[in-house]
């Protein structure tokens, strides 16, 4: 594969994987519409006042450490593991390893098998190592600037600058608040924690809101199912998402612990970054 054509693949596939990172939630903008179902009897009342405390409090906490696994059907499979600041903006460090899938394949034969992101509240970052560092110019890290994936043609860079914009926790939460079945599972004890487990169902077609009915139409969402594990403190400890969607099923798991944790993070060196526009440019 040719020096350019190996810089698109490598600038696509990270974008792939921070996509898949993001999950399905990422995109539950709580703007613009009601919070669960219409009809709320006094027990779905009960739920949906439970899920928004957790929201809160989990929103609130501002940070974490998180670590995860996401399956994109046989296109891509990962884990990470770091820690997230989500004031304002995303911030925060992850590290990706990459454990299947025709992506992961398309990496590992560029020599990619991990990386490391960063996410700050302008550009997300990739560090991709050595054998990426001898087809840029020596330089290890590429850099998505979010204005400049705003202004990529069609929807695509766009909606994934919007879903790290908007990516917490606590959107888990507000995604299942869209659904009219979410129930309470019962109580069990998550990573040495007791917790609520609940569960519910989402269908793209109903979601109530347009935008976020759209954003997940275009992302390939068909449906899927949210269950959250909440602690006493109205934290989330876990969650797993399970998604259709036009090329495949999603599932991503992801546990939360250390709240309030201090999250530092730089820009990587001038000089050893390269910008995705200069490595994949637009036609």
């Amino acid at each position: 594969m040719g020096v350019t054509r190996a810089r698109r693949a490598l600038v696509s596939a990270v974008l792939v994987t921070a996509a898949a990172l993001t999950g399905v939630s990422c995109t539950a903008s709580s703007a613009g519409r009601p919070a669960g179902p219409t009809a709320t009897p006094p027990a779905a009342a009960a739920s949906l006042a439970a899920l928004r405390a957790a929201q809160r409090a989990t929103d609130g906490a501002a940070s974490a450490r998180v670590r995860s696994t996401t399956v994109m059907g046989g296109q891509l499979s990962l884990r990470a593991d770091g820690a997230l600041r989500w004031r304002e903006r995303l911030t925060g460090t992850l590290t990706i390893t990459y454990t299947g899938g025709a992506t992961a394949e398309q990496m590992r034969a560029l020599g990619v098998t991990s990386m490391q992101a960063r996410y700050l509240p302008d550009a997300y970052y990739a560090r991709l190592g050595d054998a990426f560092a001898r087809r840029a110019g020596g330089r290890h890290w590429i850099r998505y600037a979010y204005d400049d994936l705003d202004a990529l043609d069609g929807a695509a860079g766009a909606d994934f600058a919007e879903q790290v914009r908007n990516t917490t926790p606590g959107q888990s939460v507000k995604l299942l608040l869209e659904s009219d079945d979410v129930r309470r599972t019962g109580t069990e004890t998550v990573a040495g924690r007791r917790t609520t487990h609940w569960t519910g169902t989402v269908e793209v077609a109903d979601v109530s809101d347009p935008e976020l009915r759209g954003q997940l139409t275009r992302a390939g969402m068909t449906g899927g199912t949210v269950d959250i594990w909440v602690d006493q403190r109205n934290l989330l400890v876990k969650k797993v998402e399970k998604g259709r969607t036009t090329s495949g099923g999603y599932t991503q798991t992801a546990y939360y612990s250390d709240y309030g944790t201090p999250v530092a993070v730089t820009s990587p060196p001038a000089g050893d970054t390269a910008d995705f526009t200069e490595l994949a440019p637009q036609s």
